[in-house]
């Protein structure tokens, strides 16, 4: 793999309810990524909606050329708060089938029942959570970490206000935690830069940015 190079995750969203869209860009290094579904589905009773996500991942070099690959899911969430997400095929970006659906995913927040269907082994896992998950994705720290907390000198956080994406009401936050030249393994200091924009409306994160500029050997 050439120096220099990086990976760069784009995922829309189309919302079945007025085909509304939002989109999130990832840059990650260092392995290849892990395509799941695209968001994390708040297990949320009373706001059911139903939704297809596509997911296109390019891979730029150190040359400035690239290549790219690309996955769809479909997500949903009934009345009652009960979940379905997927992992499908990665397929060329060239490619126009439709990728093919490798793993179901489904959790009930009444009885804590969490489903993993493979249809390539047709194997069904299930566990029953003591708990149940957060009904904020687990990437919106400044929801789920105390106010007023102190932070490490080399992290800085930011509220960055409301906006509206598509129809929808959301609120931006920003983290950057800067890694210094002796621990970055690129002999200079870098920042990684996580931002999301969440929807109090559908209790998702309708923007996620992931930014590592670190680039594999």
């Amino acid at each position: 793999m050439s120096q220099g190079s990086r990976w760069v995750l784009i995922i829309t969203l189309s919302f079945a309810a007025g085909l509304r869209f939002a989109s999130a860009q990832t840059v990650i290094t260092w392995n290849d990524p892990t395509f799941n579904g695209g968001v994390f589905v708040t297990p949320v009773p009373g706001v059911p909606f139903s939704g297809r996500v596509d997911q296109v991942i390019t891979q730029v070099l150190g040359d400035g050329s690239s290549f790219q690959r690309k996955t769809m899911a479909v997500i949903a969430r009934d009345s009652r708060g009960r979940i379905h997400n997927e992992i499908r095929s990665i397929l060329p970006a060239s490619n126009s089938h439709e990728p093919t659906l490798r793993v179901i995913h489904l959790y009930d927040p009444d009885t804590h029942a969490d489903l993993l269907v493979n249809l390539m082994t047709r194997i069904a896992q299930q566990r029953v959570f003591s708990f149940p998950p957060s009904t904020a994705p687990p990437s919106n720290w400044a929801q789920q970490e105390p106010a007023g907390r102190r932070l490490p000198p080399n992290i800085r956080e930011e509220d960055l206000g409301a906006d509206v994406i598509d129809g929808f009401s959301v609120h931006g936050y920003r983290r950057t935690i800067t890694i210094p030249a002796n621990a970055s393994g690129i002999d200079r200091p870098i920042n990684i830069v996580d931002e999301y924009w969440f929807s109090e409306e559908l209790h998702l994160d309708l923007v996620l940015k992931h930014s590592d500029v670190r680039g594999s050997a």
